[in-house]
């Protein structure tokens, strides 16, 4: 609001001076002037009257001539004051509508709505900054799953497109530099429904500043940062309450799990994929010898993946744009030979990574002429290049913007899912816990991507209360949690992956693992088991129903009368 009332103040100033100044003018001399009554005596005007004639004159009303009727010389002086006032008056209305037309008072307008929107919403919602391509893929996934969001966009074009994007819970955004701390309170960083931030912004550098920012606004707000460099990952690494995400290092990753532990990967992909769509398969990358074909962070962390693994690596710089400043030239040949000479003849595989799509392209095409039967991971830098990339018919393609949006999603939506493939990719009994996770998904969810939710042991809920708070027998346990509801005692398809109590981690706890207060469970199985579950945190007749397989009275008259013959007995 001060921006704004300064912005006002400063464009309004001389407009403003000018129109008091006139009133000024204007009533001082009717105040002096004197006048005459009907009887013929002498009067002069109050200041209140002078105001009055004055205000009806300058809005050009024209009420006439009161208390009584002007003399030539109030007259003469109210005809001054006709034309210093109307002009007066054109000036300063001239003034307003070119403000309003102002892009600084606009963009102050626009600000100030936009913290109001913000400071009013009573739904949970996420901060996004940035709506760059994995912005944008990010905030569809979230608006599919009902969250709501606050986007910070620094271009003006980008934050446009919003509008226009189609949104089922459109998302309030603003335009605007999110590095500046004011942003980031108007956004909603501290607002006491802000769940978390993601900043996506296009740089490094600005990625560095909105998640420091937001972590010294808000201590215990979650940020997820994306990273490209291990220098703002270094510098970043220091905040725990900072997530980073690294979309190079996390393909990369994948490509060492699949190389080194495919049966991992496959689980880990399996947990992470959209829900209810098919069970991802393996990547099945060739060992032996590679050609990566480009060069920055992403070749770097390609190439130390592969090395890690046992295979050997050659890289080669073939961007044109790269070659002509260097002043070799761009021949097609000079690519060829490059290759050859890089062992694409005994290669297994193939990295197309420079920044260009058309060059991917070409680069994979050149190396398919010299040996067809190459295993080929290309690069996708825009989205708008899908087609290009789709010719390639590459096995296995890397988008940035899509590592990055899954990434976070998994990190916003599933905490503890997070903590569970933790387990499963640094564990020392990782093989085994492995091994069992494969089984269970397999035998309680099938081939397709389960859903993840998370039940939540707490004493506020009526229907886990007494479970929680009496030592009944059998105690209350996970199994319990498994059992349906409406038909049982049918199991419900859906596997426990995680315990949390307080800071103990259990994976993959069993079905007689006795619960107590404030235990959480992550569970993973079909769609509406989830639905079932909550019937046991709503009232307590489900959950009683699933233990003694006897249904409790629910209404307060066969209550007590179901309390009246236990006394009885």
């Amino acid at each position: 609001m001060n921006d704004l009332l300064f912005v006002i103040l400063r464009r309004l100033r001389r407009p403003l001076i000018v129109l008091v100044l006139a009133y000024a003018v204007s009533v001082w001399g009717l105040v002096l002037i004197p006048g005459v009554d009907a009887e013929g005596n002498s009067v002069r005007l109050g200041f209140f009257h002078a105001l009055y004639i004055v205000s009806y004159t300058a809005t050009t009303i024209g009420f006439g001539e009161i208390p009584h009727a002007f003399t030539d010389a109030q007259r003469a002086w109210t005809v001054f004051c006709i034309y210093a006032t109307v002009v007066s008056w054109a000036y300063a209305l001239g003034s307003i509508f070119h403000l309003s037309q102002d892009q600084t008072f606009r963009d102050a307008i626009t600000r100030r709505r936009f913290a109001a929107r913000v400071a009013a919403m009573q739904e949970s919602f996420i901060v996004i900054v940035g709506y760059g391509q994995s912005g944008m893929m990010l905030a569809r996934m979230l608006d599919r799953m009902g969250v709501r969001m606050v986007i910070v966009e620094a271009r003006a074009d980008r934050a446009a497109r919003i509008e226009i994007d189609e949104f089922e819970h459109p998302p309030i955004f603003l335009a605007a530099d999110a590095r500046l701390p004011d942003v980031l309170v108007d956004a909603g960083v501290t607002h006491r429904k802000c769940l978390a931030m993601v900043s996506m912004a296009a740089s490094d550098d600005a990625n560095q500043a909105v998640a420091i920012g937001g972590t010294v606004l808000n201590p215990s707000l979650r940020i997820i940062a994306r990273v490209h460099t291990p220098i703002a990952r270094a510098n970043l690494e220091s905040f725990k309450k900072i997530e980073l995400v690294n979309p190079y290092e996390s393909f990369a990753h994948n490509m060492r799990l699949d190389m080194g532990s495919p049966e991992k990967l496959r689980v880990i992909e399996w947990l992470t994929g959209i829900p209810g769509g098919a069970r991802p398969g393996s990547l099945n990358l060739p060992k032996g010898h590679w050609v990566i074909c480009g060069e920055g962070s992403f070749a770097d962390y390609v190439e130390t993946a592969l090395t890690e693994t046992g295979n050997t690596c050659s890289l080669v710089d073939n961007d044109p744009l790269l070659r002509a400043s260097s002043g070799s030239g761009c021949r097609a040949d000079g690519v060829f030979e490059d290759l050859v000479s890089a062992g694409i003849e005994r290669a297994v595989g193939l990295v197309a990574c420079t920044d260009d799509d058309p060059v991917n392209l070409a680069t994979v095409t050149r190396a398919r002429s010299l040996k067809s039967d190459l295993y080929v991971v290309i690069r996708q830098v825009n989205m708008a290049n899908a087609a290009l990339i789709d010719a390639s018919m590459a096995p296995l393609r890397f988008v940035k913007a899509e590592v990055v949006a899954h990434k976070a999603r998994q990190l916003l939506t599933s905490p503890l899912l997070i903590r569970f493939l933790r387990h499963l990719d640094s564990a020392e009994n990782s093989a085994e816990l492995v091994k069992r996770a494969a089984a269970l998904l397999e035998t309680h969810v099938g081939d397709r991507v389960p859903f993840m939710w998370g039940f939540d042991c707490y004493l506020p809920y009526a229907g886990i209360r007494e479970a929680l708070e009496m030592k009944v027998a059998p105690p209350f346990c996970i199994g319990d949690l498994l059992i349906n509801p409406e038909s049982p005692p049918e199991r419900l398809n859906a596997v426990p992956l995680l315990l949390l109590r307080k800071r103990t981690e259990i994976p993959l706890p069993p079905d007689d693992m006795p619960l107590t207060a404030g235990d959480r469970i992550l569970f993973a199985g079909d769609r509406g088991v989830e639905e079932l579950q909550r019937r046991f945190q709503l009232e307590p007749s489900p959950l009683i129903y699933v233990r003694t397989g006897i249904e409790p009275p629910r209404s307060w008259l066969f209550r007590r009368l179901h309390a009246m013959r236990r006394r009885d007995r």
